[in-house]
């Protein structure tokens, strides 16, 4: 009799384990499920706002882009793509007519990142600086490279340094300061032409607005 009572009280033990091990996965499980819920929220949040930039984007630029010769691109880049409008071959000094464009651009750009709708979402405006992989004689890849980050970080600055001095948007520099970044990008992200499957040089040289959102720090936060 009293073995059995042994085994009945190590059977009830176990069962008492089992049930707490139970309970324990349903909890975790639970938990898992309210951090995927969150998270698809989040993303389903960050898609909304990206859409909602990208209609509003459209709706304050679209009759401008033509004669800019410029696109927004489905992920809310704004692209300024005629090199000859840019700068002059080899160099970084803004042309005249890139200074007026700005001057009408970027105030109107600034006043859509900076409404309420957006600027708590917006951890970065970025300008970036891109060339073409092509230059005018034979030259070593890594002092290709080497030319063309130096030249498009010395553009991307230029852009940076002349939208940032606008008296137009003073009151926004300190906001600016926060986020305002210029990036230098080389021949990295070289604009490939869909039918030919080849680079497009003029394309390729190009200067970029762009906006990076808090939604990883939200994910991050919510996992």
């Amino acid at each position: 009799m009293k073995r059995n009572a042994e085994w009945v009280s190590i059977a009830d033990m176990m069962a008492g384990l089992m049930m707490v091990f139970l309970f324990i996965a349903v909890v975790f499980m639970q938990q898992i499920r309210e951090k995927e819920g969150t998270a698809t929220a989040i993303v389903g949040d960050y898609k909304a706002t990206s859409s909602q930039l990208n209609a509003a984007l459209h709706e304050e630029f679209d009759k401008d882009l033509a004669k800019w010769g410029a696109e927004i691109t489905h992920n809310n880049i704004v692209r300024f793509n005629e090199p000859s409008t840019l700068f002059d071959g080899g160099k970084w000094e803004i042309k005249n007519r890139f200074e007026v464009i700005l001057q009408d651009f970027y105030p109107r750009y600034l006043n859509i990142l900076t409404s309420e709708q957006f600027v708590n979402d917006i951890t970065e405006l970025r300008i970036e600086g891109h060339t073409s992989s092509r230059m005018a004689k034979p030259t070593p890849l890594e002092l290709k490279y080497m030319y063309n980050a130096n030249l498009s970080q010395k553009r991307a600055f230029s852009v940076l340094d002349f939208v940032f001095n606008l008296e137009s948007v003073s009151d926004h520099r300190e906001w600016m300061v926060g986020v305002l970044r210029a990036n230098g990008l080389s021949f990295a992200k070289t604009i490939i032409n869909p039918t030919t499957n080849k680079e497009d040089f003029a394309k390729s040289r190009r200067v970029e607005f762009s906006v990076a959102t808090n939604m990883e720090e939200k994910l991050l936060e919510a996992l």
